[in-house]
């Protein structure tokens, strides 16, 4: 977020990426229910937006296509210039995408329109929505590196977002699962569905090495290293790290890639986990596999996240060194993990009772 645009012509323009479907979700499976609305991933070849605005008769003026080309030049230097990731620019793209239409609501004709008193209404506007702070404040980061594209760029004369600062974040303790229902979400699979060693394999994994649901789904074959009983996976900000993982997890992915798995794939692929159709899950069906399996286990509100927030939890409570916990979860900032030393209290008295001089 805080790289500085580069004022350079920009690469040939690309589609916007927020009309077409995951193309993983698109052939229906156990997995993948129809999506009810459009996927904001960054897919090659995918349609422009197009926003119009209405006469007082109700018939529709001229596209507003003034608004078009910077935000397909901004998403095109995230991508070509910054190397952010398909994640981070279809986030940039939805929040962008939002801020247009309300725009375009407003009457505006362009960015040269936007305004600081316009921003604050527009976020406003999200915050009578319900959306939660953590949520505005994404939008204001985008705002404000995208605010700094147009102006470097020469789109508009004066950065709108300059002044903007980040609405106040509450730290939100993470969910997590105890042992015994880690336990049950383990073992919630049907051992007779023809996907069972897939889904315990990704259970045991996710757990195992407190992945995200996105590095799970992007996992490949090669970077699963059985004699060293470590997985290989690309992070956040495309950081590749190694995580080791326990007995269980190797021997349940051991048997996916050996029994299951030669029979699911359809076409050459790299990827670890596949869809009962052979395409490459993604960390959408990641979510619906492992929500599908909480409801069974009778637990209430877990996702793909949950399980790494229970791995560090775990750990931590373990015994570990949060330096350690750190580097396992790909963490560039310490801060991020500290969050977890709140959640096991019993752990925090257990080393104040036993190295405090005066207990």
């Amino acid at each position: 977020m805080s790289q500085s645009p580069s004022a350079n012509p920009m690469p040939r323009r690309q589609p916007l990426p927020w009309a077409k479907p995951d193309p993983s979700e698109s052939t229906p499976s156990s997995d993948s229910p129809s999506p009810a609305k459009p996927s904001l991933m960054g897919v090659p070849g995918t349609p422009t937006l197009r926003l119009t605005t209405a006469n007082e008769d109700g018939s529709a003026k001229r596209p507003v296509s003034r608004f078009d080309a910077p935000v397909r030049d901004f998403l095109t230097h995230c991508k070509v210039e910054c190397g952010f990731t398909p994640a981070t620019i279809a986030a940039y793209a939805a929040d962008l995408r939002d801020l247009w239409v309300w725009m375009v609501k407003q009457q505006c004709r362009s960015w040269e329109d936007l305004s600081f008193e316009r921003i604050t209404q527009h976020l406003k506007a999200l915050q009578d929505k319900g959306l939660a702070v953590s949520s505005i404040a994404r939008h204001v980061a985008t705002l404000r590196v995208f605010c700094r594209f147009l102006k470097s760029n020469d789109h508009i004369t004066v950065d709108p977002a300059e002044e903007l600062s980040q609405p106040a974040r509450w730290k939100k303790l993470p969910n997590v699962l105890g042992r015994e229902e880690m336990n049950q979400l383990l073992a919630a699979p049907d051992a007779d569905s023809g996907l069972y060693l897939r889904d315990v394999a990704l259970l045991e994994l996710l757990y195992a090495g407190g992945l995200r649901a996105s590095e799970a789904a992007n996992l490949a074959v090669d970077g699963v290293h059985r004699d060293l009983h470590v997985v290989r996976v690309m992070g956040k900000g495309n950081k590749e790290r190694i995580v080791p993982i326990g007995g269980p997890a190797l021997r349940a992915l051991e048997r996916y890639l050996d029994e299951l798995r030669p029979d699911l794939v359809k076409q050459p692929t790299d990827k670890v986990f596949l869809s009962r159709t052979g395409q490459p899950i993604t960390r959408v069906v990641v979510w619906q596999i492992v929500k599908r399996h909480a409801e069974k286990a009778g637990l209430d509100d877990v996702h793909p996240h949950t399980l790494r927030h229970s791995f560090a939890t775990h750990l931590l409570a373990g015994g570990a060194d949060l330096r350690v916990v750190q580097e396992l979860l790909g963490h560039s900032n310490i801060a991020t993990t500290q969050v977890y030393t709140h959640v096991d209290r019993s752990r925090l008295k257990e080393v104040l009772a036993r190295f405090h001089p005066r207990p």
